[in-house]
């Protein structure tokens, strides 16, 4: 691990997914390297967006700032996601160390080949993710599987509602015998 100046300012991430887990360890691993500012929730790591004090942290970085965590499913469940984050910390100016993955250091000679790395597999990861979904969607149609939403009116109500339209009934009355929105029963034709 490479070793920083004592100016640098050391922020803390720590995260786990649920009220019922416990932040001791990672606080623990943070305090001892030294973080002055510590960040920490209880949220699930799947979406970044969701996570308000990984925002203000990522709001709160000033050039310089080293951003530490303990692993890599603390700051971000995939590659896409550590992406976006790396992104930030980079465009702030600061830098990403994890304490027990040392090969993940941005702050290190070799952080340009990490993120190079890190841009392939986060590039390969969601082609199989694409690939994932798409078998898996040909195997449902397959097995008779319908998508997209549900049709609000079977074919034998459209039918119904489309004569009973062209007989002068008017859009209001039709939309409520059938229990649906005017816009559905407008989009009949």
């Amino acid at each position: 691990m490479t070793h920083l100046p004592s100016s640098i300012r050391l922020v803390g991430y720590a995260r786990v997914s649920t009220d019922g887990q416990d932040l001791a360890y990672q606080l623990d691993r943070l305090r001892a390297a030294g973080c002055t500012k510590i960040f920490r929730e209880k949220r699930s790591g799947k979406n970044t967006t969701d996570r308000p004090q990984l925002r203000r942290l990522l709001r709160a970085l000033k050039p310089g700032d080293v951003v530490l965590a303990t692993v890599t499913d603390r700051m971000a469940r995939d590659p896409l996601d550590m992406l976006t984050i790396l992104h930030s910390v980079k465009a702030s100016g600061a830098g990403l160390r994890l304490l027990d993955e040392p090969f993940i250091d941005t702050t290190s000679e070799l952080a340009d080949l990490f993120l190079f790395i890190l841009g392939w597999f986060a590039r390969w990861h969601r082609l199989r993710i694409l690939e994932n979904t798409a078998h898996g969607r040909e195997m449902a149609r397959r097995r008779g599987v319908k998508f997209g939403r549900p049709l609000k009116l079977t074919p034998s109500q459209q039918s119904e509602a489309r004569a009973r339209r062209r007989a002068g009934e008017h859009v209001a009355a039709l939309a409520l015998a059938f229990g649906v929105s005017k816009s559905t029963i407008v989009r009949l034709g």
